[in-house]
C-alpha cells in the first residue's frame, strides 16, 4: 500500500477553479485504480503553515547550540514543531500531487511557504563535499497547474516560474520523476475554456491510471 499526499493551494472552491476541478478528476481516477492506497488531502489555505520568520530562526539556532526544545519560547516551540510535523508528513508519503494556479507567473504564497517547510537540511536533503544531495529518492509527483494565458509556447514561455520552480525544488530533494498537467488559455480564449478543462481532465485521468 502506498501513501499519496494531495496538496492544493487555491482559496477557491472546486467548481470555481480549473486546477482544482482537474485535480479532483485525477484523484478520483487514482482512487478507483488504487483503492488500497492511503490518500491524505492537504488544503494549504486551510492549514497552519508557519513562515520562516525570526521565531523559527531563533528556535533553530537555540537547538543547534544544544538547548533543549523546552527552553524555546512558546512561539518558537509552536512554529518549529509545526514545521517538523509538515516535513515528517511529506517524507512519509510515497507519491505527491500538487495542484496550483499560476499567480503572477509563479505559485501562490501558501505553496511557497509550504515548500519552505519541506526543504530541511538533514531531512529531505544533505550537504556533501560534492554539493547538496536529495534524500527523497524513489518517489514521484504530479503538478497540476492552471494558467489563464498561454505560457507553454510563444512570447510568454520564459515567464512561467511556477511549474519550473516546483520541478527544481522537487529535484533538489531527490524527486526527479515529476509529470506536469497544464490547463492553460482559459482567460485568453474564454469561449474555449470548458473544452480546455475537459481535455485536461481526460489527460489527468489517463495519468492517474499509471501513477
Amino acid at each position: 500500500m502506498a501513501k499519496l499526499l494531495y496538496i492544493t493551494a487555491n482559496p477557491k472552491t472546486e467548481d470555481q477553479s480549473f486546477s482544482l476541478s482537474v485535480g479532483r478528476a485525477f484523484l478520483n481516477a487514482y482512487k478507483q485504480q488504487n483503492p488500497q492506497d492511503e490518500v491524505v488531502e492537504l488544503d494549504l489555505y486551510q492549514t497552519d503553515i508557519p513562515y520562516i520568520d525570526a521565531d523559527v530562526f531563533s528556535g533553530w539556532g537555540k537547538l543547534q547550540q544544544g538547548q533543549s526544545f523546552e527552553q524555546l519560547s512558546e512561539d518558537e516551540k509552536q512554529k518549529v514543531s509545526r514545521i517538523n510535523q509538515l516535513t515528517d508528513q511529506f517524507i512519509e508519503a510515497d507519491k505527491y500531487v500538487f495542484v496550483t494556479p499560476m499567480w503572477n507567473f509563479s505559485v501562490p504564497p501558501k505553496m511557497k511557504a509550504y515548500i519552505d517547510t519541506i526543504c530541511i537540511a538533514g531531512k529531505t536533503f544533505k550537504y556533501t563535499e560534492n554539493g547538496p544531495v536529495g534524500l527523497l529518492t524513489n518517489k514521484k509527483a504530479v503538478h497540476i497547474q492552471a494558467r489563464g494565458g498561454i505560457y507553454s509556447e510563444g512570447p510568454a514561455k520564459d515567464m512561467e516560474f511556477g511549474d519550473r520552480y516546483l520541478k527544481a525544488v522537487l529535484g533538489f530533494i531527490g524527486i526527479t520523476n515529476v509529470q506536469s498537467i497544464i490547463v492553460e488559455g482559459m482567460a485568453a480564449f474564454p469561449n474555449e475554456a470548458e473544452g480546455i478543462k475537459e481535455k485536461a481532465i481526460k489527460q489527468a485521468q489517463e495519468v492517474a491510471k499509471n501513477f
